[in-house]
């Protein structure tokens, strides 16, 4: 029984880490942003209000909680980071958008 145990934890595991690799959809990811107000702010390559989501990827790039702390960035808001401008809380945005939207963001090369 133990083992079995272990082998499904060991399974789940696995498929987890498969799961949280899995190609982003790209287009829908953006038109996600955009519906979520988000590229009034920011730009996938250049700097608007705030950082480019290119420069964002490369800052966390080996940050392996980087999508916990992004998401709660984005739905708390923040500042300081990346200068004196604060983002604004984003609590209309669902968590499940924002966990999208985070994961789009820090797969961007």
């Amino acid at each position: 029984m133990k083992l079995h145990l272990a082998l499904l934890a060991s399974g789940l595991a696995l498929a987890g880490g498969a799961l949280g690799q899995a190609k982003v959809d790209a287009k829908a990811a953006e038109a996600l942003a955009q519906k979520s107000g988000c590229i009034a702010c920011h730009n996938v390559d250049k700097k608007v209000i705030g950082p480019a989501y290119k420069d964002v990827a490369a800052k966390y790039k080996a940050d392996k909680d980087a999508d916990k702390k992004l998401a709660a960035k984005v739905k708390a808001g923040g500042s300081g980071v990346w200068g004196p401008v604060p983002m604004p809380p984003n609590a209309q945005v669902s968590d499940a958008d924002i966990k999208t939207l985070v994961a789009w963001i820090v797969s961007l090369k």
